[in-house]
């Protein structure tokens, strides 16, 4: 047909040539496909638009897009993390997670390791903050947090994480923990920061790790947190708590056995973090008087006849209603450490 038209009396100009050989020649890369656009975003979280891009670059193949959205979003995150680095984030969340409780139920008697970590995440925004690819970074981290620390010699059981080993620590998902990511901490930040526009960064985190105490069964070790202002994710929220909670008692044990007594113990735990993270919490224990000290305070959160009793006399009261201790002996429940924080606090 070409050499037709080469030979043909009429005028010929080189664009209808050049039109004519495209025809024959090229391939146009067919639309991507509604369910490709989906598949993709459901993997990468990004824009309908930029799942169209990906795919129309990439000839529709979707580990070709994925790769070509992780570099894009490389790219684009770095460039996003310079122009808004001297941004001040005063939003965002707490978020805690809690691998292991301690000493809890029948499988655990006496015993029972504790093993959590919070860190609060930071935006400009309160509208970035309270977005579900926010709060799940927040817990990814959170969990990442948890699970890469070791337990140390340390005479603190709540110990300050490491952010330069956090963020170059690979983020493992807390929904999915078993999945492989080539994602760190930092990078995954960076991502965001593209798909969101704004800075995000990661203010502080405190881990958790203490081994059980095999060798006694009389004491044990609980976690308890408390997370105010939850944006549709529990264990997060504007202010947030994390206590260490000792128990001892020659009943220990048999005490675990006993359904009503782990629920009455996880009902305690609720209202000692929820009395730490909402009132003025600065210490454990003070001799004068002072209520900012946790054990000087009424303890309103329990509620009943124990919301006129200062927090000491309430759980020695509790610890004896149910059988840990004797009038006269030593033991029961104790608040070892705690960690309270505000989103936006001044950390100095």
């Amino acid at each position: 047909m070409i050499a037709q038209f080469l030979r043909s009396s009429k005028p010929f100009h080189a664009w209808r040539l050049s039109r004519v050989c495209q025809s024959y020649y090229s391939t146009v890369p067919s639309k991507p496909s509604l369910q490709h656009v989906a598949q993709l975003r459901k993997l990468t979280e990004v824009s309908i638009s930029k799942a169209r891009e990906a795919l129309n670059q990439t000839n529709n193949d979707i580990q070709q897009a994925l790769e070509w959205v992780k570099n894009d979003l490389a790219a684009s995150g770095i460039k996003k993390a310079a122009n808004v680095q001297s941004r001040e984030t005063r939003e965002g969340l707490v978020s805690v997670c809690i691998l292991s409780g301690g000493s809890r139920g029948k499988t655990t008697l006496g015993g029972g390791g504790i093993r959590a970590a919070m860190v609060e995440l930071n935006c400009e925004t309160d509208f970035v903050g309270r977005n579900t690819l926010f709060g799940q970074l927040a817990a990814d981290i959170a969990h990442t947090a948890a699970f890469i620390t070791e337990p140390t010699d340390s005479s603190t059981i709540i110990r300050s994480c490491s952010l330069d080993i956090l963020n170059d620590a690979p983020l493992l998902s807390q929904n999915n923990p078993s999945s492989h990511s080539s994602s760190t901490v930092s990078s995954s930040i960076r991502d965001l920061i593209a798909k969101v526009g704004e800075k995000v960064s990661l203010k502080r985190a405190v881990t958790v790790v203490q081994n059980p105490f095999l060798e006694s069964p009389n004491l044990g070790l609980r976690l308890a947190s408390y997370l105010h202002g939850s944006v549709g994710y529990a264990p997060q929220g504007r202010i947030g708590s994390l206590a260490v909670i000792a128990l001892k008692s020659p009943e220990l044990a048999h005490r675990f056995q006993n359904d009503t007594f782990v629920k009455d113990l996880e009902r305690l735990e609720r209202a000692l973090a929820r009395q730490i993270a909402g009132f003025d919490t600065c210490s454990i224990k003070s001799s004068d008087g002072d209520e900012t000290a946790l054990y000087n305070q009424p303890f309103m959160m329990l509620g009943g006849e124990s919301a006129n009793e200062p927090v000491r006399m309430a759980i020695e009261n509790w610890s004896k209603r149910q059988g840990l201790v004797q009038d006269g002996e030593e033991g029961g429940i104790e608040v070892l450490e705690f960690a309270k924080w505000n989103v936006g606090d001044v950390v100095g």
